[in-house]
């Protein structure tokens, strides 16, 4: 069986889940399921980065210990993933003791490689971003606010940017620049979207410094093996993590290796398509196929942020809307990779035209008919027309259309193809008028007009399983009249057309999206 691995970014745990943290693991939830109904074998990883200078200041400042932090952040975040119905499969922290033996056995395989050197590192630090800037970087970033160094901040984040000389172990980032630039533009489709990869290839180009990569004035994060006053550089300790959850270093080369996508935030795109691929190429491991950078969210046209008190928390979000119609909106709305903005208006506009108006009606407004007119039970059908030819060869283009925008993460032309499906079919009723067919007595043509609307119901329902798990499971069992798992069927095996059988028994109709006010 061929395998797929699927990772989130593992999240800082001095903040709280938010919306960027829902959003990016509800997209990685997507991707793992569709790929299990397309018969692969899935390995979804997402977790928690619990190392470094800003998560043990933010420890102390509230007078813990760092892995108290830790442990309260990490339990916010196991709790949320099932109400958001995600279906990962492993949880990395990286206090754990495996993640820790895969940091260090990194470390040895780039010191063995000849790829570490001891230096002396005088420059400066975003403790925020946990990122290394030159001086003269963030002076060509204009970064340097009032004409002194004492007003230096990251071009990144915006906050101070702090002055570090002390003893340091360095990565020889330099020496792969070649080799990254050349893996870039050989691999197309390695860094996404277009613009990112752009982004990268730029940055690349324009040169790399070696990288220092352990630090001496924390204490909190995984040590240097054999030089223990030394901890390892927060970022080498977290990229490695796609890794360790695998198995390395004990599977030098874990099953699900390479990752057929890491999903990041464009935030930390730097880390993972130029210091990560290096890594991997100084340890001699495959790169990951696929890095993809989406965007940021604001919140009514407005950057979130906590003294406006419009950062968006997911347990607030589900306290107001199914966690169905929030995966749905959040993959509909925004091209994946774009900023997208989030507005109440736009989801409830969203919600009440596309699944009240098309996919709600033609669920209620079909399997009520199939009950008024034939007790819910399908007929056999007839000789078929052209429109219900046209009806079959539309729902299979969909299935292979949807196929590849999956395959590249366009989750909203995903969705726009499955849309146009369900519009399809409403015409379809309208073009065929049942209740005409009913009155005429024409029981042949009913009954294949029937069957046919109630297959289609069936093949969106199952394409839209990894969107939005739950009500698609409510809306196959009223199909099948029978209680259903969305982790139960493939398209193997439910993907083609006329599996329902003449006789199947359907359920009465209960509406599955009731318009919003």
């Amino acid at each position: 069986m061929e395998s797929y691995y699927v990772t989130t970014p593992i999240y800082y745990v001095n903040d709280e889940p938010h919306l960027g943290h829902m959003y990016t693991t509800i997209a990685a939830d997507v991707l793992a399921r569709h790929q299990r109904l397309s018969g692969r074998d899935v390995f979804f990883l997402t977790g928690v980065d619990e190392h470094g200078q800003k998560v043990q200041q933010a420890a102390e400042a509230r007078g813990i210990q760092p892995i108290e932090l830790a442990d309260q952040v990490v339990e916010r975040y196991q709790s949320l993933w099932p109400e958001l119905e995600i279906s990962n499969d492993d949880f990395i922290r990286t206090s754990s003791e495996r993640h820790k033996a895969g940091v260090q056995a990194m470390w040895r395989r780039l010191e063995n490689a000849g790829s570490i050197y001891k230096d002396f590192y005088e420059d400066w630090y975003c403790v925020p971003c946990e990122a290394y800037w030159t001086e003269t970087q963030l002076k060509d970033a204009g970064c340097l606010e009032s004409g002194d160094s004492d007003s230096m901040h990251c071009p990144d984040c915006k906050r101070a940017v702090e002055k570090i000389q002390e003893e340091s172990y360095f990565f020889r980032l330099s020496a792969f620049q070649d080799r990254l630039v050349e893996h870039i533009k050989a691999n197309p489709d390695f860094i996404a979207p277009a613009s990112r990869r752009n982004e990268v290839l730029s940055f690349v180009e324009s040169g790399l410094r070696d990288l220092s990569i352990s630090r001496t004035t924390f204490s909190w994060g995984v040590p240097v093996p054999g030089d223990e006053k030394h901890v390892i550089y927060v970022w080498i300790d977290a990229l490695t993590n796609y890794l360790s959850a695998l198995g390395f270093p004990e599977q030098e080369e874990p099953k699900y290796w390479p990752a057929d996508v890491h999903l990041i935030g464009k935030d930390i795109l730097r880390f993972h398509a130029v210091y990560w691929p290096a890594m991997l190429m100084a340890a001699d491991l495959p790169l990951p196929k696929r890095i993809y950078a989406h965007g940021w969210w604001t919140v009514e046209g407005e950057k979130m942020s906590k003294s406006k008190g419009n950062a968006l928390r997911p347990a607030e979000l589900l306290e107001q809307y199914d966690a169905d119609i929030l995966r749905y909106f959040l993959l509909r709305e925004v091209p994946f990779g774009q900023d997208g903005d989030f507005s109440f208006t736009a989801l409830k506009q969203r919600y009440n035209s596309e699944l009240a108006n098309d996919v709600g009606n033609l669920l209620n407004r079909s399997l009520s008919m199939l009950k008024k007119y034939r007790g819910g039970v399908l007929g056999t059908v007839a000789e078929e027309q052209e429109c219900d030819r046209a009806l079959i060869a539309d729902v299979e283009a969909m299935q292979r259309e949807v196929a590849d925008c999956m395959d590249r993460q366009a989750f909203h032309l995903a969705l726009d193809r499955i849309n146009a499906m369900v519009r399809h079919g409403n015409r379809y009723v309208e073009d065929n008028a049942p209740w005409a067919l009913a009155k005429q007595g024409n029981d042949a043509r009913l009954d294949t007009v029937l069957y046919h609307l109630v297959e289609i119901l069936r093949l969106v329902a199952l394409q839209l399983i990894p969107f939005m798990p739950g009500k698609m499971t409510e809306m196959l069992s009223q199909i099948l009249d029978r209680p259903v798992q969305a982790d139960e069927f493939s398209f193997s095996a439910d993907g083609g057309w006329g599996l329902l059988e003449a006789g199947h028994q359907c359920r009465k109709p209960e509406p599955l999206f009731p318009r919003m006010d």
